[in-house]
C-alpha cells in the first residue's frame, strides 16, 4: 500500500432523480446502473449524459474509471442527473477553472442544479391551479 488510490464520491439531482457517480483512476470505462454507456438506452438519454465527456480532452477521459448508480425519476430526469454527477466529478478531479468555464459556457445546469419541481395539488380540481367549472344556466 506505497500509493494512495484517488477516488471521488459526488451526486447530482434532477427533479426526483438522484445520481451517484464514483470516479477512479482507469481506463476511459463509463458505466451507468452497471450497463456501458456505449449499450445504454434509450438514445436520446446517452447523448445527454456523454455531453460532459464530450467537452473534455480524451487523455483526460481515458485516465478516469466512472461509475454512475441513479435512482428515482424518469429516465430523463435520471440522465441529467448523471451528466451532472459526472461533470461535478470532472471537475472536482481536475481542480481546472477552464474546465468550469467550458461547462459553464456550454450548459450551466451541468454543474448548477434546476431548483424546479413539480407544483403539489391543491384541493378543488383535478390538479394544482385546475379548477371544477361552474355552470349557473
Amino acid at each position: 500500500m506505497s500509493s494512495s488510490k484517488k477516488i471521488i464520491t459526488i451526486s447530482g439531482k434532477r427533479k426526483t432523480a438522484i445520481a451517484r457517480a464514483t470516479l477512479r483512476a482507469g481506463r476511459g470505462r463509463v458505466r451507468i446502473n452497471n450497463i456501458p454507456i456505449e449499450l445504454f438506452e434509450p438514445r436520446i438519454a446517452q447523448l445527454k449524459i456523454m455531453e460532459p465527456l464530450l467537452q473534455i480532452e480524451d487523455k483526460l477521459r481515458s485516465q478516469i474509471d466512472m461509475y454512475v448508480k441513479v435512482s428515482g425519476g424518469g429516465f430523463m430526469g435520471q440522465a441529467e442527473a448523471a451528466r451532472m454527477a459526472i461533470a461535478r466529478g470532472l471537475l472536482k478531479w481536475t481542480k481546472s477553472k477552464h474546465l468550469k468555464s467550458i461547462f459553464t459556457e456550454y450548459d450551466r445546469t451541468m454543474l448548477a442544479g434546476d431548483s424546479r419541481r413539480k407544483e403539489s395539488k391543491k384541493f378543488g380540481g383535478p390538479s394544482a391551479r385546475a379548477k371544477r367549472q361552474k355552470s349557473y344556466r
